[in-house]
């Protein structure tokens, strides 16, 4: 899974500060630890969403054993994936386009963290790419 750690920091007014060190542009806050995990989580996505319009290296991540640290949703993972290999090849979202034979807009839903892309269209995109798109099955970490 792809997961980021993050620094969670209880601030004067007894609110948690939560940033993530691989994202400095991360920084969010929550009335608890609670919340304040639910909000770097999709303060996380939005800054690798921001990342990828921008055509920016993303971070790969950390180990899961970091402590505390988020797991994106799997969709999320899949397309910073897609991303990641487009930008390994040497590739734009035209060239991935026309690998595909599909309008740009469909290859820019693709990259669309909040967009809920088809599995068999991700799988298509890999495939040109000459990857292969894997799913693994693991445990639930306790806390």
């Amino acid at each position: 899974m792809l997961t980021y750690r993050i620094e969670l920091v209880r601030d004067d007014n007894g609110t948690f500060l939560a940033t993530c060190p691989d994202l400095p542009e991360v920084t969010t806050f929550g009335e608890d630890e609670r919340e304040a995990l639910i909000h770097v989580e999709d303060a996380i996505e939005e800054a690798l969403a921001a990342r990828m319009a921008k055509r920016r290296d993303v971070p790969p991540g950390c180990a899961a054993t970091a402590s505390p640290h988020v797991h994106l949703r799997l969709q999320t993972e899949i397309k910073v994936g897609l991303y990641c290999s487009m930008r390994d090849a040497g590739l734009r979202k035209a060239d991935l386009a026309r690998l595909l034979c599909v309008h740009a807009p469909q290859v820019d839903r693709l990259f669309d963290l909040r967009h809920a892309s088809r599995l068999d269209q991700m799988e298509a995109a890999f495939r040109a790419m000459g990857k292969r798109l894997a799913v693994g099955v693991e445990p639930e970490p306790r806390p």
